[in-house]
Parts: C-alpha cells; structure tokens; sequence
C-alpha cells in the first residue's frame, strides 16, 4: 500500500509510475457473478465445457470485469490520509488488448499522468491504467481513468 498525507503529495507524483498492485486471481464464480449482474452471458464467459472448444482454449473473463476491477485496484494500492471521499469521474479511453482466461493472474500499474485542482477543494485525477497477465508480454487492458479526489 502507497500512503499519501494529503492531496499535495500525491500531486507531485504526476508523471510517475506510482505503483503496481498485489497480483489477483480470476474465478469462474466472480465470472458467472458478473454475467449474473450484467446480464452478459456469452458462452465464452460462462459455459466452461463449451469455452474450451472455443477460440481461447477456456472460457475468458468479461472485458468489462476486467475492467470494473480498476477500483479494487486503488483502493488496494493508494491511500491518502488526508481525504474525505473519491469519485469515479470516468474514463478517456479503453482498450482490452488480450483475452483473460479464468484462473489468470492479473495485476495493474499505476501511472498518475495529471493532477488538476477542481472545486470543493480537490484534485481531478487522470490515472494510466495497464492492466497485465502474468506470464504474458502482451497487457490485457489500458486504461485512462479520471478519479475525483476531496480533501
């Protein structure tokens, strides 16, 4: 865990690769839990016997999983001492570069590339997000995430 003070110590940080997560595993529950909340339920998410004949060789996490997973990220790897809440405020751009099949390892970097102030006495944040698999050179999913930070 990356621990901040305050806002203005996380902000001269931009341009800097900040950290990289813990490694994660992904399940075939948390897949068939997200088809479950999504109502995505493509065969190569969650027929497994199916998924094996498939294209990948096993069936695939959901981009989006892949994805919603940015927030466990931060909220495993940055914290800042002097805050009252944060906001997902969005996303720029996204690109799901390889497939993820269950049981893979998944980590992310950190990159904080902009840190401006907004009001309520805060910063908007703009995160690069490379998400990879271990065992593979090629990342599964880039992401630009904007996150609202209060002090």
């Amino acid at each position: 865990m990356k621990t901040f003070a305050n806002l203005d110590e996380l902000a001269a940080c931009v341009g800097q690769d900040v950290a990289a997560t813990e490694w994660i595993t992904i399940t075939q529950q948390q897949v068939n839990q997200f088809a479950k909340a999504t109502g995505d339920h493509q065969w190569i998410h969650v027929d497994v016997e199916r998924a094996k004949q498939g294209p990948f060789g096993a069936p695939i996490a959901h981009g989006f999983l892949t994805l919603s997973l940015l927030s466990q990220f931060f909220d495993k790897t940055i914290q800042i001492s002097a805050k009252s809440m944060g906001v997902n405020y969005g996303l720029n751009k996204v690109r799901f570069m390889a497939p993820v099949p269950v049981g893979s390892r998944l980590r992310a970097h950190l990159h904080l590339h902009s840190a401006t102030p907004i009001e309520g006495n805060g910063l908007q944040l703009q995160w690069n997000v490379t998400v990879e698999r271990e065992g593979s050179d090629k990342p599964v999913c880039a992401a630009e995430s904007l996150v609202r930070i209060y002090a």
